[in-house]
Formats: C-alpha cells, structure tokens, sequence
C-alpha cells in the first residue's frame, strides 16, 4: 500500500474516534471513509488492536515532531523550552490520544494497546515499528529532555557538562506535563516556565 493510502486510513480511525468511542468504530466504515476495501484496511494493519497501534504510535510521533519544531522555533535558549512546554499542553488539549500518552490515562472511549511489543509477521514496515513497544508516559519525558539537551548543547566536543541542562530540560517537561493533568488559565504554562527557568542553569 502507498503511504498516502495508510495515511488516509489513519485519518478516517482518527475521525471515527472523534465522533464515537473506539469500541463502536467499525473497520468497514474506516475502510470505507478511505476510499479501500476492508480487506485492503486488514491487509495493512492487521486487525483492529494493529490499526489502534498504528494510530497511537502516529500521534505519538506528530507529537515529537512538534517538539522537534518548538526546539527550533526561537533563538533564546529559554523560550525555545516555553515553546516546547506550550506545545505539549496544546497537543493534550487538543488531541485525546496524546493526552492520554503523555499522561497514562485512557478512558473508555479511547484504544489502548498494551505498550509491550507485540508478535508481528506484518510485510509492512511501518506496522512492524507500530507492533513494537510503545512510549510510556516516563519514555515521553526522557525522550522530549533527550532532544532538549541535543537542541540546546551543542555539538560533541564543544558541549559542556549536560547533567544540569537536563535537569532544567526535565523540569519543564514535567511543569507542562502538571498543567496537563491540572490545566493552568491561558498563558499558565508559559508563566511556569519561564520562572522556573529564570533560577535554573540553561545556556
């Protein structure tokens, strides 16, 4: 199958979600809503459980690549963080499964597959990575302070020592991660965040 195909696919998963919980999401009509046939839909995922994989595995990685931009977006050390820690309450908001991710709280309307990989005889590459272990909430914030220190260290031999930007990098991921679970008024997180970074090192 083209990408373009598993893409769409996904949107109508995604869009059936929004409307119902996924436990009344039908493959037919995700098929359907494609524009491919079912067998199409379960020649590329598998079942159902692969398609909530697939599905979950992509918002996660919409997700990082918001972070990735965030990390980016600004010269100033510190409101490249903010942006990062903005972009993390936006998505929760906006999005349920990444809510749910960043959080570890699935309600009933929502899939949620087991993190633990599992046994894939998938031909397709990009089910064989969505049959593989998914990020935990714990995996999320080591991830997005990973890419952090990265973003703001660096190359190798000119980094300096990285345990307190990481230290700053994970607070932040943490305070966004509070205002999540306890939403903060408007402009909450970016509040947070920049008093907390104003006593904690970052270059």
């Amino acid at each position: 199958m083209m990408p373009a195909a598993r893409e769409s696919l996904l949107d109508a998963a995604y869009t059936a979600l929004a409307r119902r919980p996924w436990s009344a999401v039908r493959m037919v009509d995700v098929a359907a809503a494609a524009g491919v046939s079912r067998q199409t839909l379960y020649n590329e995922f598998g079942s159902k459980d692969g398609l909530a994989r697939a599905l979950v595995r992509r918002e996660a990685d919409g997700y990082l690549v918001g972070v990735e931009r965030a990390l980016t977006a600004h010269a100033d050390p510190r409101d490249r963080l903010t942006a990062t820690a903005e972009w993390t309450t936006l998505s929760a908001r906006e999005n349920a499964l990444v809510r749910a991710m960043l959080t570890g709280c699935w309600n009933e309307r929502l899939p949620a597959p087991p993190l633990a990989a599992v046994p894939s005889g998938s031909p397709v590459p990009a089910q064989r990575r969505a049959d593989g272990p998914l990020p935990s909430p714990a995996d999320f914030v080591h991830l997005v302070r990973d890419r952090a220190v990265a973003a703001l260290a660096g190359p190798g031999p000119a980094r300096a020592d990285t345990a307190d930007l990481a230290r700053s990098c994970e607070l932040v991921i943490r305070l966004a991660l509070s205002c999540v679970v306890a939403p903060s008024p408007e402009d909450g997180v970016a509040e947070l965040v920049r008093g907390a970074l104003h006593r904690q090192p970052v270059p």
